[in-house]
């Protein structure tokens, strides 16, 4: 007995250290940033490539791709070899690795990629390759299923690529300030491409952009011998924009016609989308000040302007962001997008512009639409809709359930996701079934197929494990603080040490965004922690962040009420978050900072100024500083023209401000910034000089807005060093 104690007690004494050790692993930045060697080690696990391809998923597994119709047992579809074997037939070179697929029909069993400057589509069930384009020229191409013409962009010119390598002029135009075919309106509006094939692809509806009339900004390239300048339109709040015009090409008859959209040509023309029979374009015009917006339907024959089917009006702002979706199994009504009523709902109309009926409402937006059903009688949407089971009537933005209405009836929702977290979904082509794909605070990521008609989970393709097994983890907590109103709730996130000792004094960092279309607190993984939040945990700090009202997910009224008056609410949140923070026992009212990226550095920079005794250190990243050098769109949205509100305007330029900065401050700047631009931070620091203040400073020469790729592990070891010296 005594030996059989002896070697127990040895084999503790062997085991312990090891026990200890997997427990005491410890996250490094590498592990936790973007960017970093050992980054990818830490991502949940997910299903390479996950897709459909009409009812039949699809996703890459090592040299294979594994796939089946849902509810029968997967099955390889094709491997590496097999892929090569066609691409050797084709008299094309082999691949070394499976390429990124993208499906290019819904209905065949075709993936399409690209390498080595050609586009190839490959049929996986007869294992050939049945098309191949020239790809060695051009951008923003844009595939049309109906012919296999591709448009495409070239300089400012665009063009039709067909099947047989043919290549078409669409326009030719030599004023290096008119472009073709291209995104415009910086973006903004929902606004991701230039060009829209006709459902039959008999004709190709496009952007024309003038930017003649645009102050041309200059960007400096550092990496020519002498520096060069590059120069790009970057229309500036309260100054001459750009204008817009749609065309649309007739592919037979090689001739375009334009559409009669009228005066002022300063508007904006967004939301684009044909008509099921191609005979004529929906769009959603905006005036300049963006409180008024008409959906207009065109001919797509003669230019002509149909008929104005209804208008929006708001006294701050209207901000259209989807075109119109028609009906599967009816092209005389669509389903429109409004936040009329206060919060982004789906209503119904017929193309005479009559409302049929609204088809969601309450306190709680939808943030998507996914599609509709196998019968064309049920549209599916994501929505902050509180749970079924939940005694609110009121979404919280935490959680993304999946919800069905019927079209033809008042019937109430029917829930489409049951468990508890964050759900996207995809439908395949029929939309008989839907890849579920959520995750939740403990759930790093679990992938379902979901038959539609009755939300059945036909099976679970994965389920991943927790990445931080084994490693030391702060402690996340999610909860609400009122809001600078008195009644307004608003979601709050801290990151603790894992080792917390309430009786100690800990430096907190306030992470904060604040802006428009940014919801930081989450319902997903971790609560949306990010990597640079756990790790600085790990270092013994407090990471706050509240949602403070003007962020996204909560309705008009919340997110609006920073209209013509920016950084105002928004602050008086954040101090209602360090007034909280100053309650619990383990902050360090007096070891207090604050950290945020383009309207969280604009955040960070007032932050710091207008409450200086607060705020002892501030990190703030491509910052906005004078609202009067952003860009027309989004700047006008939520300021109006600086002619229009100049005390506005005044209130909201930090260098103003620049007098009152009593703390340590490291204010960064990508000096190829095309979204804030590098003046805005060199004109801060011209006014700190003028004011006897000593801000810091510091560039990423040749990054744009945020600091992407292998630099940005070395980013955040700038940021915490600077948090490390200044309020460790």
């Amino acid at each position: 007995m005594m030996i059989k104690r002896s070697w127990l007690f040895l084999l503790s004494v062997i085991l312990l250290p090891v026990i200890m050790e997997a427990q005491e692993k410890v996250l490094t930045l590498s592990d936790l940033i973007p960017g970093g060697k050992t980054y990818n080690r830490f991502v949940p696990r997910d299903l390479k490539q996950l897709s459909w391809c009409g009812d039949e998923y699809f996703y890459v597994r090592g040299d294979s791709v594994i796939g089946g119709e849902p509810g029968k047992k997967s099955r390889l579809l094709f491997a590496l070899v097999d892929l090569n074997q066609a691409l050797t037939a084709a008299g094309l070179k082999e691949a070394a690795s499976l390429p990124s697929f993208s499906v290019p029909y819904e209905d065949r069993p075709v993936l399409a990629f690209v390498r080595n400057k050609h586009r190839l589509h490959f049929d996986f069930r007869k294992r050939e390759i049945i098309a191949n384009y020239p790809w060695d020229r051009g951008s923003n191409h844009d595939f049309c299923a109906a012919t296999g013409r591709v448009a495409f962009t070239e300089a400012n010119n665009l063009f039709i690529l067909s099947p047989d390598g043919t290549v078409v002029p669409v326009t030719r135009e030599t004023n290096e300030g008119i472009v073709s075919g291209q995104a415009v309106h910086q973006r903004e509006f929902g606004i991701s491409k230039g060009t829209f094939w006709s459902p039959d692809g008999s004709a190709l509806a496009f952007y024309r952009m003038d930017e003649s009339m645009v102050t041309p900004y200059p960007l400096v390239n550092i990496d020519a011998r002498c520096a060069t300048a590059e120069l790009f339109s970057y229309p500036m709040a309260g100054m001459k924009s750009h204008e817009v015009t749609v065309g649309v090409y007739n592919v037979e008859t090689a001739t375009t016609i334009w559409l009669k959209t009228g005066l002022p040509k300063e508007k904006y023309l967004t939301n684009i989308a044909w008509s099921p029979n191609g005979k004529n374009l929906y769009v959603a015009e905006l005036n300049r000040e963006q409180n008024e917006m008409h959906l207009v339907r065109y001919s797509a024959l003669t230019g002509e302007k149909e008929v104005e089917l209804f208008s929006e009006t708001d006294l701050r702002y209207v901000e259209p962001q989807h075109p119109v979706q028609f009906l599967p199994n009816d092209t005389t009504r669509f389903i429109w997008q409004s936040e009329r009523d206060g919060f982004n709902h789906l209503y119904l109309y017929d193309t005479n512009g009559r409302l049929v009926r609204q088809l969601t409402a309450g306190e709680w937006v939808v943030t998507d639409v996914v599609g509709f059903d196998k019968d064309g009688k049920r549209v599916i949407f994501e929505a902050t809709a509180p749970h079924p089971v939940s005694s609110s009537m009121q979404g919280d933005a935490l959680r993304r359930y999946v919800w069905s209405v019927d079209l033809e009836s008042d019937r109430l929702m029917d829930c489409l996701s049951w468990k508890d977290g964050v759900h996207h979904w995809r439908l395949s082509s029929s939309g008989a079934y839907a890849i579920d794909k959520w995750s939740s605070p403990t759930v790093p990521r679990e992938i379902d197929l979901v038959w539609v008609k009755d939300a059945k989970v036909v099976e679970t393709l994965l389920t991943a494990p927790d990445p931080y097994k084994n490693y030391r983890m702060p402690k996340i907590e999610v909860g609400k603080i009122l809001a600078a109103d008195g009644k307004t709730p608003l979601n709050y996130r801290l990151v603790l040490p894992p080792d917390l000792d309430p009786s100690k004094k800990y430096p907190t960092v306030v992470y904060v965004y604040g802006g428009p279309h940014a919801q930081l607190v989450t319902g997903d993984w971790l609560n949306g922690t990010r990597g640079w939040d756990i790790y600085m945990a790990l270092r013994g700090y407090v990471i706050f962040t509240v949602d403070n009202r003007g962020s996204a997910n909560r309705g008009h009224a919340f997110e609006s009420i920073i209209h013509r008056n920016l950084g105002q609410n928004e602050m008086a949140d954040q101090m209602k978050g360090v007034e909280f923070l100053k309650s619990l026992p383990y902050v360090d009212a007096d070891r207090i900072g604050v950290h945020g990226w383009s309207f969280g550095g604009f955040m960070t920079t007032n932050l710091m100024l207008t409450y200086p005794d607060v705020f002892k250190v501030g990190v703030a990243g491509g910052p906005v500083i004078d609202w009067s050098n952003y860009e027309i769109m989004y700047g006008e949205r939520y300021m109006d023209r600086p002619q229009d509100n100049p005390e506005g305007y005044k209130r909201a330029n930090l260098k103003l401000k620049a007098g009152n900065l009593k703390g340590h401050l490291l204010l960064i700047h990508g000096d190829v910034d095309p979204v804030v631009v590098w003046q805005h931070s060199l004109g801060f620091l011209k006014a700190c000089v003028d004011a006897n203040t000593y801000p810091d400073y510091f560039v990423y020469p040749r990054h744009q807005h945020n600091v992407i790729g292998k630099d940005r592990p070395h980013l955040h070891e700038k940021i915490t060093r600077y948090f490390d010296d200044y309020l460790k």
